[in-house]
């Protein structure tokens, strides 16, 4: 049987160097794992659906993410937190609703003063949500952006082997 990574990104910006980062760490998460990767989930193209509670669309993604095995869940740092996109999104699952994902929290972050805020913030919604989060979460320096390679390299390097353990 094969296992799935869903990434969600939070950027109310499409195309953003979040969503890089998350993809590019799901595919090493992928290499560890033996899992293959679904579509992104770019919350920045459905906006305008996002406090909608009747949304095939956004039912579709809801359902998309519960039936993973692993989740990336990425977002900028706002205000030393996920953003309103983000939230908004994860408020569609009632508590328990992740039961059985393994989610990575990320942030992009672009102070050093932001690093704790990926545990003190996501971390919390991901458990309330029943995900299992077995690693550190990622606080992505943007100012690495282009040396991202070593970044998540370093991050696997110390965080990977928890994710390949029980699967």
């Amino acid at each position: 049987m094969t296992t799935r990574i869903a990434v969600v990104v939070g950027n109310p910006s499409p195309g953003s160097r979040t969503r890089q980062v998350a993809e590019d760490l799901a595919a090493r998460v992928a290499d560890i794992t033996g899992s293959e990767i679904d579509e992104t989930i770019e919350l920045a193209e459905v906006t305008g659906e996002i406090f909608e509670w009747k949304s095939d669309r956004l039912d579709t993604l809801t359902e998309r993410l519960a039936a993973a095995d692993y989740a990336i869940i990425a977002s900028p740092t706002y205000k030393a937190a996920y953003t309103g996109l983000l939230k908004a999104f994860l408020d569609r699952y009632d508590a328990g609703g992740l039961h059985g994902l393994t989610a990575i929290p990320v942030f992009t972050i672009g102070s050093p003063a932001h690093t704790l805020a990926v545990e003190t913030t996501l971390r919390p919604l991901l458990v309330e949500l029943g995900a299992s989060v077995p690693t550190k979460g990622l606080a992505f320096p943007t100012a690495k952006f282009d040396d991202r390679a070593v970044v998540l390299d370093d991050w696997v390097g110390s965080q990977g082997a928890y994710l390949s353990r029980g699967r």
